[in-house]
């Protein structure tokens, strides 16, 4: 009988979904790739699928995950970026071999150059990361407004005043907080 593991958050951005693989940092954390096989899991979710992970792979992918959300949570606070994440970013970025190409539809996907190779897979989201980070793309890098989440995402929403990662997990959850607050200090509007 397989465990089973929480969903996935998948958003619209590589490099920030991956760090989405953790969860409620300051609370009680959930680890979305607690295994080799949840990273391939994943990775083949975000279309980068691959046929195997290692423990010593999986590391890195955590290694990685965690530089890209301390950089991009100080690119969102406006601090300078810490050199050891950048470092490990680049070296990702670095040691990847995939290749972008053209689908007949018009879309951009990810060959790896071979169906083993979880670096490569690391390198495409490294160099996600560093488009973000970099300011290339349209949208602002931002923190989750929930106090036990914090995760860095990018808002690329009109106004770029999105205040939570999802709005159907943090967002839903401080909205129902607020409401059962509000109820508790009115008892009477609940009538």
């Amino acid at each position: 009988m397989r465990a089973e593991f929480p969903d996935f958050r998948l958003g619209n951005v590589l490099a920030t979904s991956f760090t989405a693989t953790l969860t409620e940092r300051r609370g009680d954390a959930v680890e979305r790739i607690p295994t080799p096989q949840r990273l391939v899991d994943w990775l083949a979710v975000s279309g980068l699928a691959v046929d195997s992970c290692t423990t010593a792979q999986l590391e890195l992918a955590r290694e990685l995950r965690e530089a890209i959300h301390a950089a991009a949570t100080a690119a969102a606070i406006h601090e300078a970026l810490p050199a050891s994440a950048v470092h490990v970013i680049n070296d990702r970025s670095s040691q990847g071999r995939a290749a972008a190409v053209l689908t007949p539809e018009g879309n951009r996907r990810w060959r790896l150059s071979s169906a083993s190779c979880i670096e490569d897979a690391l390198g495409v989201i490294a160099a996600d990361a560093i488009s973000i980070i970099a300011g290339e793309r349209d949208g602002k890098l931002a923190l989750c407004a929930s106090p036990t989440c914090r995760a860095a995402f990018f808002d690329t929403s009109q106004s770029r005043t999105r205040k939570w990662c999802d709005m159907n997990t943090c967002g839903n959850r401080q909205k129902k907080a607020r409401f059962t607050a509000n109820q508790r200090k009115n008892p009477r509007s609940a009538e």
